[in-house]
């Protein structure tokens, strides 16, 4: 069955099902709505446009089905996790393992897991989550730590990603992650393009078993099957500030490492990029850099530090004139301790002035002792960038 959210002619959401037209098709292409729908209408106390988004059912210790929806109630949300947050959009609730990889089903009740809760902000338009614990019996969940609760805290994605669900795979045991990627070109571009915005790649998500409190997300192990025999490996290549080491990778593209900060000039091509960079302990000892540095409000790539930026620039042309750098930038603080963050850079990924142009990112934990390790899927589709 699907769960969706159908509208009437008031506008008023309203909660639907719908049926395969044929089961045995593995694609389900064909479904047919119920004839008794609506199941759900908006309850009392919540407006009429925001009652939307049904999560995955559960079965709950009594045996009754469950799920939760996106809602706002008297500017708080359906359900009193939080208050004065606004309207939250596909809300989903589900439990990680804290012992092993593989995913849970919401009705497995592990006595150890952590559950997941997850709200799309409408007003902010991002994917937030928090790590706690759920009381089935009181149906009830609770933050592992106030302080990062939903809205105020973690978040699944610092760029473009919105509206997003999981989903159990029993078939894998993993819990798969979908969201969605707003785009920014024009009507009539779209049009040209033949779609407008798009989803992710899925990825898995489990916990991550050294800190214990965020989640690691992971592309699907089914990309892996696209990758060609052929990949060119590099090792032991040393950066210095202001370098440039050209890597050959063939005749559809050419590599530059510059500026602590490796870089693809990819002229037509889909990749599959696994880079990690080692700091020199020396460079960092010395070090004082106030951290003052943030993504989103800093000069981009082109805000040069002591540590940073280094990583890679992708969807390059032959000139550089056309970039996208994806980098680390490392802030050591005043009491000596380091912050990192992860950022992707598009104020010069294209000469367009019509398109959406920003730095995003956030800090990300690089415990002691490990690489700075990144991981990207980079896609160029006709003469449109990805």
């Amino acid at each position: 069955m699907m769960y969706y959210t159908g509208n009437a002619q008031d506008l008023s959401q309203l909660q639907c099902v719908a049926y395969p037209a044929n089961s045995s098709d593995p694609l389900l292409v064909e479904w047919v709505k119920y004839e008794h729908n609506p199941i759900l209408a908006p309850p009392l106390g919540v407006g009429l446009k925001d009652f939307r988004d049904p999560s995955t059912l559960w079965i709950g210790p009594d045996g009754k089905y469950l799920m939760v929806m996106g809602s706002k109630h008297e500017n708080n949300i359906g359900a009193p996790f939080s208050s004065g947050t606004g309207m939250w959009e596909c809300v989903d609730l589900y439990p990680i393992s804290t012992r092993d990889t593989y995913g849970l089903e919401m009705s497995s009740y592990e006595s150890d897991a952590k559950y997941v809760l997850k709200q799309s902000g409408d007003d902010d338009r991002h994917d937030w989550y928090a790590i706690g614990t759920y009381d089935p019996v009181k149906d009830k969940w609770y933050p592992d730590d106030p302080e990062m609760d939903v809205g105020i805290g973690l978040r699944y994605d610092y760029g473009k990603f919105y509206a997003s669900k999981t989903f159990y795979d029993p078939s894998k045991r993993r819990r798969v992650l979908w969201g969605y990627v707003g785009e920014t070109d024009l009507q009539q571009n779209d049009l040209k393009k033949g779609w407008a915005n798009m989803l992710n790649v899925p990825r898995t998500v489990v916990l991550d078993p050294k800190t214990q409190s965020n989640l690691l997300e992971w592309p699907v192990e089914e990309i892996e099957t696209l990758r060609s025999e052929k990949y060119h490996e590099f090792k032991d290549v040393e950066l210095r500030p202001g370098s440039l080491v050209p890597l050959d990778i063939g005749s559809t593209a050419e590599v530059f490492l510059v500026v602590f900060t490796l870089v693809l000039a990819v002229l037509a091509i889909k990749l599959d990029i696994s880079a990690s960079f080692e700091v020199d302990e020396a460079s960092m000892s010395p070090t004082l850099e106030a951290d003052v540095f943030n993504c989103t409000t800093s000069e981009g790539s082109a805000m040069r530090g002591v540590l940073g930026p280094f990583g890679v620039v992708v969807l390059a042309d032959a000139t550089l004139s056309e970039q996208t750098p994806v980098y680390f930038y490392v802030a050591k603080n005043i009491d000596g301790t380091c912050t990192t963050y992860f950022c992707a850079d598009e104020s010069r990924s294209s000469k367009l002035l019509d398109v959406g142009k920003v730095v995003y990112g956030s800090t990300v934990p690089i415990l002691h002792g490990e690489n700075y390790n990144m991981r990207l899927l980079v896609c160029q589709i006709s003469k449109t960038m990805v």
